[in-house]
């Protein structure tokens, strides 16, 4: 015995070792987890990082603004904003980073698993890496090295020590050359935000600023390439001209034009300045007197942009590639240089490309707000014309029309059911619950049932929506749905059956319903047609109301037994208005019944005591006596004539039937006020339990 349970025991060890070994392989620390490419973390963190990459690109070319044209005729940097710039620019360097980092933890869906469903991730540490490095890995790696910072920190101040005039152009190309690569992180980036959450911006109106704020960035980046170009245009004037004045004297040296070299040399590039005829030729001002084209690079000095300040270089350049991309470069004068055509041809290109994007956008976004409004206004056109070629009367096309503006006003062209039917099947049961089952509890017959059965009515509710003077059943058409009331008021009346001189009529209102009639008709086992309707429901405003169709409360009936319990009977009864009216009649009836009784009655002893009494005695008969008596008092003294009794008795019932039979005539020849039509008893539900 003792070794048939160590096996077990032993086992059961084992089984908890490795249930503590997977636990503990779970809790892992943050940093070591695998991301899920659809979780919520990644796409925050998506948006995060495109909201970097949009301020790293418009960071990038602020270096453009750096080199000016001083007023002393040399070039110079703004070193202050350089650095301002160069610490912005090395925040965003970190997200680049941690984007790196991120996408080593993130999964992906394996290729050969995509063919039904979302495909299987790859958790596996390893293989996400391999694949990462095979793929994105060196477009990241090269948008997020800070190669401005090596160039501004390092390159710059060798170029000043060597001598060579090209640490401005330097600078710029650099900037240029990374560009590209973010500009390849930021379209897989956008494509991901979408696939994962379906859209960028989730309101039409933040989908519209996007897209304007792409076309602001282009205009923003083709500002400050035409302002460094016109700096580059400058200095390459003023060095051809420089050189035709090597050998004059004083000569021109290229230093002269640095000015960081200003100060040291002083009186010799005064006394150059003076003489030379190198700034003359290269005046943009005077541009047909001088021999070179500034072309498009002239507003640049004539308007002083670059000896301004920061801000005003900015906002002047910004306007620039607003004014041409939007215009396509059609205010472009160009000059013969190859590399001015080359850039006002690449300015005509992408403005027009961008241009023509952000209308696109701008309009798709934009029309989606109004898109409903437009189908309506296009359905509502089509209505107006179909009823003129019908030639309907007004009043038909006045409640048409009235009918179709209520639609609206509820759902604003959103079609809830269809809406519903593309939801998972629990979903849709909460949804409903949520929206129907207050609106059903205020119904008070609805609240002697249990949550069970509201659930599944709530499930099968349809809300309807009916104009003032709307018809909702006839008297004796087939009913097929029953309603019940949120909002408005109905008329509901009945002639029983086309009865002359009957008509009884109630208003409903909230919580109310109608159509009771196919609550019987669904507990009736055997029920195939239709029940007919015993009244006649008309809307007397604006109806809103939730409908239950007669498959659906056959549904109920036969899955629901509780249906058929006594205390929803009494329910049932109590708050049916078509179940009052035929018991206040039942009672109006019977009532009237008594009273005529009561007359006949109190006729026939008065004809009784006239046939029996004495002429003798003719004056002690008086009318205070006959009232005093009552139904069980003798009008007849007992110790008068007690052997006519008997005689005065058949009398007195052969009057009493020629009475009644008198009467009954006389009602039936005239329309008498006394007269009560009977009214049939509805019929009464099944409610037996089974």
């Amino acid at each position: 015995m003792t070794r048939i349970f160590e096996k077990p025991a032993s086992h059961l060890r084992h089984l908890q070792q490795s249930l503590k070994n997977k636990s503990s392989s779970t809790d892992v620390p943050w940093w070591r987890q695998i991301l899920d490419p659809n979780s919520d973390i990644v796409n925050r963190w998506n948006y995060v990082f495109l909201l970097t990459c949009l301020i790293s690109l418009f960071i990038d070319p602020l270096y453009f603004y750096v080199p000016f044209v001083s007023e002393r005729a040399c070039m110079s940097t703004d070193d202050e904003a350089a650095r301002e710039i160069t610490i912005y620019r090395s925040l965003t360097d970190i997200f680049y980073f941690l984007h790196i980092a991120m996408k080593f933890r993130t999964a992906f869906v394996a290729p050969s698993s995509r063919v039904f469903g979302r495909g299987e991730l790859v958790m596996d540490p390893r293989e996400i890496a391999i694949r990462y490095l095979k793929t994105d890995f060196i477009v990241d790696f090269t948008a997020a090295l800070p190669l401005p910072q090596i160039v501004i920190r390092y390159v710059i101040p060798a170029a000043k020590r060597n001598g060579s005039g090209h640490s401005k152009s330097t600078l710029a190309l650099i900037v240029l050359i990374q560009y590209v690569p973010r500009l390849f992180v930021i379209f897989p980036l956008n494509q991901q935000i979408i696939k994962t959450t379906g859209f960028i911006a989730k309101t039409a109106w933040a989908g519209a600023a996007y897209n304007l704020l792409l076309f602001m960035l282009a205009s923003h980046v083709a500002g400050a390439s035409w302002y460094v170009a016109s700096i580059g245009r400058q200095f390459s004037c003023w060095a051809i001209e420089c050189n035709k004045e090597r050998d004059a004297v004083p000569p021109c040296i290229l230093e002269f034009l640095d000015c960081s070299n200003v100060d040291e040399d002083s009186y010799i590039r005064d006394y150059w300045r003076n003489s030379t005829k190198v700034l003359d030729k290269c005046d943009a001002v005077n541009d047909e007197d001088s021999g070179f084209k500034f072309g498009i690079f002239a507003d640049a000095f004539t308007n002083e942009v670059a000896s301004s300040s920061f801000m005003a270089k900015y906002l002047y350049c910004l306007w620039w590639g607003l004014r041409n991309l939007s215009s396509y470069g059609q205010n472009l004068n160009t000059s013969t240089y190859i590399g001015e055509t080359l850039f006002s041809i690449f300015i005509s290109i992408i403005g027009l490309v961008l241009f023509a994007q952000l209308i696109g956008n701008m309009q798709t976004y934009l029309q989606s707000m109004t898109v409903k409004i437009e189908e309506w206004r296009i359905r509502k056109r089509d209505i107006e014309e179909w009823m003129r070629h019908r030639q309907l009367p007004e009043d038909l096309q006045e409640r048409v029309r009235r009918f179709d503006q209520c639609k609206w006003l509820a759902t604003r062209g959103v079609n809830e059911e269809e809406i519903l039917q593309t939801l998972p099947l629990d979903l849709r049961r909460q949804i409903q619950r949520h929206l129907c089952l207050n609106l059903v509890r205020r119904v008070p017959f609805f609240e002697q049932m249990d949550d069970q059965l509201l659930d599944a009515i709530c499930e099968r509710l349809v809300s309807t929506l009916s104009i003032m003077g709307t018809y909702v059943v006839l008297e004796d058409d087939p009913v097929n749905e029953m309603l019940f009331i949120i909002r408005g008021q109905l008329e509901s009346s009945t002639t029983n059956g086309g009865r002359s001189g009957f008509f009884n009529s109630i208003t409903l209102g909230p919580n109310d319903f109608c159509g009771e009639e196919l609550l019987t008709w669904a507990l009736l086992p055997n029920s195939t047609q239709l029940p007919a309707s015993t009244r006649t429901v008309r809307t007397l405003s604006e109806v809103e109301a939730f409908a239950l169709r007669a498959e659906d409360l056959k549904f109920f009936a036969v899955q629901f037994k509780r249906l058929h319990s006594m205390k929803l009977q009494h329910a049932f009864r109590y708050y049916s208005h078509q179940w009052r009216t035929w018991g206040a009649c039942f009672i109006q009836a019977a009532w009237r019944r008594y009273m005529k009784k009561k007359m006949e009655y109190e006729l026939a002893l008065q004809e009784s005591y006239y046939y029996n009494q004495d002429p003798n005695d003719e004056g002690n008969y008086n009318e205070q006596s006959f009232d005093d008596a009552g139904p069980e008092q003798p009008l007849v003294d007992s110790g008068s004539r007690g052997s006519q009794q008997l005689g005065a008795t058949i009398l007195a019932k052969r009057f009493a039937a020629n009475t009644r039979r008198g009467i009954e005539l006389k009602m039936a020849d005239s329309s008498s006020s006394l007269k009560m039509p009977k009214l049939f008893k509805p019929d009464e539900p099944d409610f037996s339990a089974e």
